[in-house]
């Protein structure tokens, strides 16, 4: 019987310390949250600048910058061309000159979405997309 032991052992030693590798290499390689992005378009009276925090599946909420003309209305508009999902626009509501903020725009799902910045006033209408990746 003590030679059993014996040879459970190191195969003990062996599952745990691998166990304990992978945790750390898990751990390390683990994605850290994305930070703020922040992208810039102009064009024709406006430029505009937006940003997100940390983009991620569920209810994100979007900061619009406007330079230039000054827009009656904003909205934003998600859209996901590989899966074909395009969800209804989302009024930006003005916070001071040339700030705008969403409330909560629901992602339902990770990966490659365009965010259309839609601008309409007495100088024009425009449309800004911006590229924006979901985890």
């Amino acid at each position: 019987m003590d030679s059993t032991v014996d040879r459970r052992r190191p195969v003990l030693l062996i599952s745990v310390v691998a166990v304990l590798v992978v945790a750390i290499v898990a751990w390390l390689l683990w994605p850290a949250s994305g930070g703020e992005q922040v992208q810039r378009s102009t064009q024709g009276p406006y430029t505009v600048q937006l940003s997100v925090e940390d983009p991620h599946q569920g209810g994100n909420v979007f900061a619009v910058s406007v330079t230039g003309a000054t827009p009656e209305v904003v909205t934003l508009e998600p859209v996901m061309p590989q899966m074909g999902h395009a969800l209804a626009p989302s009024p930006a509501i003005a916070e001071a000159p040339g700030r705008y903020r969403t409330g909560d725009v629901l992602l339902p799902m990770s990966g490659q979405w365009e965010i259309t910045v839609s601008l309409r006033g007495p100088s024009g209408a425009t449309q800004h997309v911006f590229p924006l990746l979901v985890k």
